[in-house]
């Protein structure tokens, strides 16, 4: 293996943003497209007052999420008949498979780490425009 073929340690300053297929904006971060990742993809996604993603899921990926400020509600599910808040300070899980849609229906803006198993920004992003209507923000 040739030396500039070697992976090595980067720093990432999310600076760039990239529309996601979700409907929303992300930082760039951790990803195969930035650092050459294998297993992991992390960014930074900052919601807007009144934003909402559309409804999708990852295929065989699992999410994490640490809000770091405000709070977002996600419905989720096969019918997103789950509903939860999630408040700065707190972690959300989300298996691989399972539909969601997050929305920020505050006044402030919500801003979250977002960490997921696949390595690739978009790459396991599948919508499920079909349940966009079953959330009324």
């Amino acid at each position: 293996m040739e030396a500039s073929s070697k992976p090595t340690c980067r720093i990432v300053k999310p600076g760039n943003t990239y529309d996601g297929k979700q409907g929303l904006s992300y930082f760039e971060g951790i990803a195969a497209e930035t650092v050459g990742s294998k297993g992991i993809c992390m960014h930074l996604l900052t919601m807007p007052p009144g934003a909402r993603a559309k409804a999708h899921l990852h295929e065989s990926h699992e999410t994490a999420i640490y809000c770091l400020s405000g709070q977002a509600h996600t419905w989720y599910g096969d019918r997103l008949e789950n509903h939860v808040i999630l408040h700065a300070g707190e972690m959300f899980y989300i298996p691989a498979g399972v539909p969601h849609l997050p929305a920020n229906l505050s006044s402030t803006p919500c801003s979250a780490i977002i960490a997921r198993t696949d390595p690739n920004e978009q790459e396991s992003v599948v919508l499920l425009p079909e349940l966009d209507a079953l959330v009324e923000v």
